[in-house]
């Protein structure tokens, strides 16, 4: 029973993620582009952590830290591009 529910949430998230990645592809501004890769990375980090209690092992918990983090950095570097029109600002002597 429990095995299904699990399986049947794993569905769910990959068409969760399928209907954000349409929202990556058409959104109408860039905010928009941004919120759908972050819901991406947390919906990712859902199905890795339901494989990993399908498949009982804990080897996939390092594989949701990584990604998380790396989701969490992205997103802040997409959102400071927006915002100011680069990523990591030089400053000049001159």
């Amino acid at each position: 029973m429990i095995h299904t529910l699990l399986l049947v949430a794993l569905a769910l998230f990959s068409l969760s993620i399928a209907i954000t990645l349409y929202r990556v592809i058409k959104g109408p501004t860039m905010p928009d582009r941004a919120i759908a890769l972050d819901t991406i990375g947390v919906n990712l980090l859902s199905a890795i952590a339901i494989v990993s209690i399908v498949l009982q092992t804990k080897a996939y918990l390092e594989a949701i830290l990584i990604l998380g983090i790396l989701a969490f950095i992205g997103t802040i570097a997409f959102t400071k591009y927006i915002e100011r029109g680069v990523v990591i600002e030089r400053k000049s002597d001159r």
